[in-house]
């Protein structure tokens, strides 16, 4: 998949990841995340966890994964946003949203989220895309909302224990939430 288009006066394009992007896309995450650098957007958990949210290993594992697949946004051809989308039954997951800090607010990630619901459809033929989003990210979940996702009232803990990121705040949790796509 590869698209362009002209977006405040910068081309915005998409390709699929490859292997070798893994260890930009593991510092883009970590960086939307956690961190100071992450502090200069609005998605930072880093009051909530500390630690790498993920480590290019992973990213490979999931490139490398069945029905799995990373969208990447670019502009001028600078890895700028990343989506991970894998299949599950009749739906898609989508997760490990982010456009870099210093870019958001400016309505590339509501286009990355539009293109990257179109890409699930087209390439797996899903009607409902799904996500998990922590409960006490209240910003974050209201933004989804805008985007036509709701609330399930289906919850999960957090892994209190994954090996890799220390958890600051008691009792966390995720929500999932989903979005019927309209026909393709």
């Amino acid at each position: 998949m590869s698209e362009t288009k002209q977006y405040q006066n910068t081309h915005i394009q998409f390709r699929l990841a490859v292997d070798a992007d893994a260890e930009t896309i593991a510092a883009l995450v970590n960086s939307a995340y956690r961190g100071d650098s992450s502090r200069q957007g609005w998605t930072t958990e880093d009051d909530l966890l500390q630690g790498p949210r993920i480590h290019a290993q992973e990213v490979s594992d999931m490139l490398a994964a069945k029905d799995s697949v990373i969208l990447l946004c670019l502009q001028d051809q600078d890895i700028i946003g990343c989506v991970h989308l894998e299949k599950t039954e009749r739906a898609a997951y989508l997760g490990m949203f982010v456009v870099r800090p210093v870019l958001q607010g400016n309505g590339i990630g509501k286009y990355f989220m539009q293109t990257a619901e179109q890409h699930a459809q087209k390439m797996w033929g899903i009607s409902k895309i799904w996500m998990t989003v922590i409960t006490v990210r209240h910003e974050l979940i209201a933004y989804y909302e805008r985007r036509g996702y709701v609330r399930t009232g289906r919850f999960k803990p957090f892994p209190a224990d994954n090996g890799k990121e220390k958890v600051l705040v008691e009792n966390l949790q995720y929500e999932e939430m989903e979005k019927t796509l309209p026909p393709a």
